[in-house]
């Protein structure tokens, strides 16, 4: 991709431009709610479709000039449709947690309660942290994975239920390595008559895949973003039945948002076709293959894993075992220096500060989608280990950026015609 009309205008814009396009081409991406997505996702996101306001929905704009916006919103809720067997889907939320306050706004009233997995134990500030909205607007009681084992407690989350009764329960997280059996989730809120929300922004494209199991006809309402595993558009989606149709998209718009930005609509139209290809369920299968293969490796490496594995794309260590002087925040520092870019994040019964605390999370969807397999990220798992056991030696670190240098020439990203590589 070429910056050259940038450089001409504003020549510190096409610096950084180009610097970022170079830094993911030389760094491994393991950032577990990121991707790369293909060139045509690209270019569709970059279209003309950025200029054009588009107020509404398809057949029911505030402007005119909406007939090829109409097209693409369309085929990209087609295209939703397919790939999650949903009866309504609205692919206009800005992100992940637009589509959230989308669902918040369609059913709640101010002060409702809302039941949903602690931050620090693996949730989402948007399922009611109180730096969030829906922390300072609703009523929030949040449950807790089982301290010992680090899975879910299905009968504690029902039992809590009962005594909190909430207005609504949500499900799907951003740091939870195991899949998600929302079946017991809503029976608890079945229970309590209770809505359902299932959060599947992490595991969007494994849903589709039919890799994990999905809460599309299980949950009342599923939001989930599109360029995390799905490897779409960049956004937000949410699916529902049809009896919630017409409150979901009068709370999306114009409740929540205005326009929509129909550029991302696009990429996610562009995306959702390459996920409908029979080689996205391979790619799918082999992100879970490589996030196993890297777990068992760091685990040969003597680092303890929350609840001792993976079942999806990501892993979550908890250093405190295995490396009680090194917080989180100085192992990711140190990876990145390497060029290996991953997080710190928090563990279950985090003992440290949230900005610095106990565990780093790991994911593969970026590192699958360049081609990488489980051999491949065994190498990674290796260069993890050497680092975060010596984050202060020099040596170590040459040694370490020269393995990530050869690792990203043997997979490259952004090769003239992407080389965003299928799995076969």
């Amino acid at each position: 991709m070429s910056y050259d009309s940038v450089r001409e205008i504003d020549p510190a814009a096409a610096d950084a431009l180009e610097g970022e396009r170079d830094r993911q081409e030389n760094t491994l991406a393991m950032i577990a709610s990121e991707n790369h997505v293909s060139e045509a996702v690209l270019e569709a996101q970059r279209s003309e479709l950025t200029n054009k306001y588009a107020e509404g929905y398809p057949g029911e704009r505030y402007y005119a000039g909406c007939e090829h916006a109409d097209e693409i919103e369309e085929l990209a809720i087609e295209r939703a449709r397919q790939l999650w067997g949903a009866d309504h889907v609205n692919v206009q939320p800005h992100s992940g947690t637009q589509a959230n306050m989308g669902v918040y706004l369609a059913m709640l009233e101010p002060g409702d309660r809302i039941l949903s997995l602690e931050l620090e134990h693996g949730g989402h500030l948007s399922h009611g942290h109180p730096a969030n909205f829906t922390g300072q607007t609703y009523e929030v009681e949040q449950y807790e994975v089982d301290p010992e084992t680090g899975y879910l407690d299905y009968e504690g989350l029902r039992e809590q239920a009962e005594a909190f009764d909430p207005d609504i329960i949500v499900s799907g997280y951003s740091a939870y390595p195991r899949e998600v059996e929302f079946d017991r989730i809503q029976a608890a809120a079945d229970a309590v008559d209770a809505y359902h929300l299932a959060d599947i922004a992490h595991i969007t494209g494994l849903v589709a895949a039919g890799v994990h199991q999905s809460p599309v006809g299980v949950a009342d309402f599923v939001t989930g973003s599109t360029h995390k595993t799905i490897r779409a558009g960049r956004g937000g989606i949410i699916m529902c039945d049809e009896e919630y149709v017409d409150d979901v998209d009068a709370s999306v718009f114009p409740g929540a948002q205005g326009g929509p930005l129909m550029h991302n609509v696009a990429g996610k139209a562009v995306g959702f076709a390459e996920a409908l290809e029979p080689e996205f369920e391979a790619y799918a299968r082999r992100v879970i293959d490589n996030a196993t293969a890297l777990g068992d490796r760091l685990q040969e490496h003597g680092f303890s894993l929350v609840s001792g594995g993976t079942d999806n794309h990501l892993v979550l260590v908890d250093l405190r075992e295995s490396h009680p002087d090194t917080p989180g925040g100085v192992a990711e520092e140190a990876l990145e220096e390497v060029g290996i870019v991953l997080n710190k994040n928090t563990v279950p019964g985090e003992t440290r500060s949230p900005f610095n605390p106990s565990g780093i999370r790991a994911g593969t969807p970026a590192l699958t989608t360049r081609g990488f397999d489980e051999d491949a990220c065994r190498r990674v798992a290796d260069v993890i280990a050497r680092v975060v056991d010596s984050p202060d030696d020099d040596e170590i670190a040459r040694e370490a950026a020269a393995e990530v240098e050869a690792l990203c020439a043997d997979y490259p990203l952004y090769d003239g015609d992407a080389a965003i590589t299928d799995v076969e």
